[in-house]
């Protein structure tokens, strides 16, 4: 297994700072999501570590050994696409047996490595089955599993299951995690989807313009976005952001004058610059005692369920944020409703979108 260490990498495509200068350690064993969206940089900064794109400057190092002047195959890297590349006229088992057969090990190894693979991925039932027979799920465990097969320092995912059918994901997304730990090998994944990143990774490095925006484990991007950014692409729903204003003893949520009380740090906040307040969906509530901290009136535009879950949209001033409704309502489904927030989960974001309180505290 490895390292990985960035040392402001940068990667120009022309004029293009595809990745701007970053600096990243990702541990031994560790398993670390790339998240962001299309174009952010993060399967370019994969590439590089696999050596299929060359940086512009900067440093790649595995182990503390620089790796930017080796070949992919020098690099003992593993890699699996979005799209399974299985040789569809080959058997899963020569499949799996490909990469060692390309490298020369004899005949029994191979048969001993596919033995301790194929046990990992559950796949002695299909080994001698093609992949056009199988399956989205059992292809994708296929294709680890010739990936893994070599024992490879680093395994690197891009995107292995946005072509597999929702039904089938889940069960991979835990299948894969559970893999990875048994393995022990250092793992680096790339999605745009929060919910694979929130699920899998040990790390999240989010990413935003080729830059990091944050990185740190799910619960901590969860609980402690550091912008406005982070805030809105972790989590689903997205993080509601109200205007707040504190104008001598009126507080304005959104513009409208409201009697809600607030920490006197938020408010002291709220006096001298301009600020939003954001609070997850999760963490507003239909009800409470008017008077008390975080408790305001809105006008309640719509209630709903999915799945398990129920919601209800509020109006504030013209605009409709969402909360989370009890399993049993009792309201109607539109007029003015009494809400609460949690005030230990609200943060409060300056101007340029930086995260300047949480909870009343910095």
């Amino acid at each position: 297994m490895a390292r990985i260490t960035l040392d402001k990498l940068l990667v120009r495509f022309g004029a293009v700072k595809a990745v701007d200068g970053i600096d990243l350690d990702i541990e031994d064993g560790e398993f670390v999501v790339f998240l962001g969206p299309s174009g952010c940089g993060k399967t370019t900064t994969l590439r590089c570590i696999a050596g299929l794109e060359h940086a512009t400057s900067g440093t790649i190092a595995f182990d503390g050994r620089p790796v930017n002047d080796l070949d992919p195959a020098e690099r003992n890297v593993a890699m699996v696409f979005q799209f399974v590349s299985l040789y569809p006229h080959l058997s899963i088992r020569n499949n799996i047996a490909f990469p060692l057969q390309a490298r020369g090990i004899d005949r029994a190894t191979i048969a001993e490595k596919i033995k301790w693979v194929s046990g990992i991925f559950d796949l002695e039932s299909i080994l001698d089955q093609r992949p056009g027979r199988l399956p989205p799920g059992a292809r994708q465990k296929a294709a680890l599993a010739r990936a893994v097969v070599r024992s490879p320092n680093v395994l690197l995912l891009d995107e292995p299951l946005s072509a597999i059918d929702e039904q089938f994901r889940e069960e991979m997304r835990w299948e894969l995690r559970r893999l990875q730990k048994k393995l022990g090998v250092t793992a680096i994944y790339v999605t745009h989807d929060q919910r694979e990143a929130m699920s899998l990774a040990d790390r999240i490095v989010l990413m935003r313009d080729g830059r990091i925006v944050q990185v740190g484990r799910p619960a901590d991007l969860y609980d402690r976005p550091v912008d406005a950014f982070s805030g809105f692409f972790i989590g689903s729903p997205p993080m509601n952001f109200i205007s707040l204003k504190a104008r001598g003893d009126e507080t304005l949520l959104n513009g409208s004058v409201t009697a809600i009380r607030l920490p006197p740090e938020m408010l002291a906040l709220a006096a001298s610059r301009d600020v939003q307040l954001g609070v997850r969906p999760q963490h507003v509530r239909l009800g409470g005692e008017p008077g008390t901290p975080g408790v305001f009136q809105a006008r309640l535009v719509d209630r709903y369920s999915i799945g398990r879950e129920h919601w209800f949209d509020f109006d504030i001033g013209g605009t409709v944020y969402q909360g989370m409704a009890p399993s049993k309502g009792t309201h109607e489904n539109t007029g003015d409703v009494v809400v609460s927030l949690d005030l230990d989960r609200v943060h409060l974001f300056d101007a340029d979108g930086n995260r300047v309180m949480t909870g009343g505290a910095p």
